[in-house]
Formats: structure tokens, C-alpha cells, sequence
């Protein structure tokens, strides 16, 4: 039984630990969104000074409302200049450009936080028989083998947590639609947080009645 117990316990560890990092914290619907619409185009605006970032989310953000038939502009795409902290879109600048791109729907993403969290991982002592070998005939030949291979010291480990906004709005009237919080833990790259964060928000936009099935 013992024997069998660890595999297991390793397949969950693995099986979680390849989960998605990305969870919804809360959400908010305008009551009568299901009367507005249908919109057809979207203008997707990551708000970011990382161009590596803004680009992967932009991107994956943009292919996913494809994929429902929805036509997508990224603002990578509609602006030819780059916007610093110091320079940043007038109003009138901003609603031209999206309304040029004949975008009815307007999705933004923010990155409103970040922080590191460090957690003490305890080690496990355990137990795992195995045949019987020739290490078995002296007690300090058996323990040489055995030990390394049956303690697991624990460990300090750090997490990078990051939590976003995402906010959807009507391009005519800039009314707020919809909004969500998330947090994203421990992305491994870039590519893989956008991914893992636009899986998160079409299936809560599903949730939430904003798109449809």
C-alpha cells in the first residue's frame, strides 16, 4: 500500500503543479448586458511598459475573439508611435484611433499589482520497501543506501504573484460592461502567463454571460 501511496502523491503534485496559474479573484456584469451588442470588433489595449508583454497578451487576447468569429484590433497594431509615462495618448487621440478601427468593444488589461511571497515547503521522510539486495546484510551498508534516497529536506521557496484588472467597454458610449479581477502565480515565461490568462478570461466572459458559447 505505502509503496503504491508515493507514486501517487507525486502524479497529483505533478498534475497540479502543471495546472493553470492564472484564477479569477472576483467579477462584475452590467445588468442589462445581454440587450447591448451584438459587437463585432473588439480594440484590445494591454497597459504596459513591457512591449514583450504587451504584445503576448494583445496577441493571444486577439486570436482567441477570432476564434469566436469576433474581429480583433490590437493597439501594438493601430499606433505607429510608442507612448511613454511622459507621453501618453490625449483622450480625442485615443477614442480617434479606436473608433478609425471601426471597434464597437473596447478590452483592457492592466497589471494593477505585484508581490513576492516566501513559504517554507517541510520536508518528508518516507517509506518505500524495496526487494530485497545485498545492502541488506550490514546495517551501515543498508543505511548509506537508503538514506539519501528516503529524506527529503524541506525548503524556502519564493512566489511571484501577479494581479491584473480587465475591463470591457462599449466603444460609442465608453460605458464599463464588464470587469474582472485575477492572479496570475508563478508564470514560467511570458507566452505561457498570456496563454494561461486569456483561457482564464474567455472562460469567465462564457461564465458571465458577456460571450456566448
Amino acid at each position: 500500500m505505502k509503496a503504491k501511496f508515493i507514486p501517487l502523491l507525486l502524479l497529483a503534485f505533478l498534475l497540479f503543479s502543471c495546472g493553470p496559474s492564472t484564477q479569477i479573484t472576483g467579477a462584475w456584469t452590467k445588468d442589462n448586458i445581454s440587450s447591448m451588442g451584438p459587437y463585432k470588433k473588439v480594440y484590445i489595449a494591454a497597459l504596459t511598459p513591457n512591449v514583450n508583454a504587451q504584445n503576448s497578451l494583445e496577441n493571444n487576447l486577439a486570436a482567441a475573439a477570432r476564434e469566436r468569429g469576433i474581429e480583433a484590433v490590437t493597439s501594438k497594431q493601430s499606433f505607429t508611435r510608442t507612448f511613454t509615462q511622459e507621453n501618453q495618448p490625449s483622450k480625442a487621440e485615443i477614442l480617434d484611433n479606436i473608433r478609425a478601427q471601426n471597434a464597437d468593444a473596447i478590452f483592457t488589461v492592466t497589471l494593477v499589482d505585484k508581490e513576492s511571497e516566501t513559504r517554507y515547503v517541510p520536508g518528508n521522510t518516507t517509506y518505500a520497501p524495496m526487494a530485497y539486495g545485498p545492502y541488506y546484510g550490514s546495517f551501515y551498508t543498508y543505511y548509506n543506501t537508503m538514506y539519501p534516497i528516503t529524506y527529503d529536506p524541506g525548503y524556502y521557496a519564493t512566489d511571484k504573484i501577479y494581479y491584473l484588472e480587465s475591463n470591457l467597454y462599449d466603444a460609442q458610449t465608453e460605458e464599463l460592461l464588464w470587469s474582472a479581477q485575477s492572479k496570475t502565480v508563478n508564470p514560467s515565461s511570458i507566452d505561457s502567463f498570456a496563454r494561461d490568462y486569456t483561457e482564464a478570461m474567455i472562460k469567465e466572459l462564457v461564465e458571465d454571460g458577456v460571450l456566448k458559447e
